[in-house]
């Protein structure tokens, strides 16, 4: 049985599998530039963030029906859940569905979808997080959050994604506050890419609750007493970072000294399809690279929970941090 855990750092377009990528392009007839899903596998070597973006944009073109983005979310779920997960924070793109024609109700519905069933088919909670992309005009960001207010009750929060570097947080401030007036929480990627000055923009401009990524947090030693002191919760991807060549090796990862450091962080996948693993193996792999031991792998499962947005529902976060607690180590995540 694998240790209980939640993820943070998900997207749902990034768990697009070559299979299910052939499957839906010959649903809905798109003709894709590999000749089979093994062809497909082997480009997924990427040399930096934006070749990593170009690809997953390009895939994209094969969801277009609410059947496909619930197929999506089953897929996610079915192995998530094999793997541990309990919770799940699943960030969406809907900019990148409605720039090429499929309608926000389109995307969000289908999630849904496969959303209301997942305790009861996978024994898996969710909420659901809406991500602008930064490398857009802020005011597509405003017209996105506008669009999506007919399904606000399905929505928990908004985040920041795509490319990083040169799109500072301060770029969508007001885009954020008109997310915080609706009651929405809010998380962003920050200190991926970009420097850790976009951690701290992050904080004080946007008001986020959570980092996504953060690692370039470590070049700065105030920031980091400071995410120590205030306890803000960093989603780290490890296998991410390597496949994307933030870190050259995984035993390079500064996972190990932030979390030495006092540094509030949890392991997520991020987009497992592309990146190596799914949220379990990154587990696996950072016990192995890195030499954790099985209380530094709690802490960080229990983390996970802490750090998620069950503040509706904190019976259910006791329950799994006693699932935490109780779980006896036999070596196998």
């Amino acid at each position: 049985m694998p240790l209980p855990k939640a993820e943070l750092h998900l997207h749902i377009e990034g768990t697009l599998e070559p299979e299910l990528a052939f499957a839906l392009a010959g649903r809905n007839g798109v003709e894709l530039p590999f000749a089979d899903a093994d062809a497909l596998r082997h480009a997924y070597l990427f040399k930096d963030l934006q070749s990593f973006l170009d690809l997953y944009y390009g895939l994209m073109t094969v969801l277009r029906t609410e059947d496909d983005f619930a197929d999506l979310v089953d897929a996610y779920l079915e192995r998530a859940a094999a793997q541990g997960v309990r919770h799940a924070e699943i960030f969406f793109d809907p900019q990148a569905h409605t720039a090429r024609g499929v309608t926000i109700g389109t995307v969000v519905e289908g999630l849904a979808r496969s959303l209301d069933r997942a305790e009861e088919r996978y024994g898996v909670s969710t909420r659901l997080i809406m991500c602008f992309l930064r490398d857009q005009p802020a005011g597509s960001a405003l017209a996105t959050l506008e669009a999506a207010k007919p399904y606000l009750h399905r929505i928990t929060g908004v985040g920041l994604d795509s490319a990083e570097a040169g799109h500072p947080p301060s770029k969508f401030r007001a885009v954020y506050d008109a997310a915080a007036a609706l009651g929405l929480r809010r998380v962003a990627h920050a200190g991926e890419e970009g420097p850790p000055a976009y951690i701290t923009e992050a904080l004080d401009v946007l008001g986020v609750e959570r980092i996504d990524h953060g690692l370039r947090c470590m070049e700065d030693a105030e920031l980091v007493a400071r995410l120590a002191r205030e306890r803000i919760p960093l989603t780290l991807c490890p296998l991410s970072n390597v496949r994307l060549r933030a870190v050259d090796v995984l035993e390079d990862h500064p996972l190990a000294r932030m979390m030495a450091a006092g540094l509030m962080c949890t392991v997520n996948s991020d987009d497992p399809a592309y990146f190596g693993g799914y949220v379990g193996d990154t587990f696996h792999a950072v016990h192995e690279a890195l030499g954790l031991g099985d209380e530094q792998l709690r802490e960080l499962a229990r983390n996970s929970f802490l750090a998620s947005f069950l503040d509706d529902d904190e019976e259910r976060r006791a329950r799994y941090l006693a699932e935490v607690e109780e779980y006896e180590f036999e070596h196998a995540r």
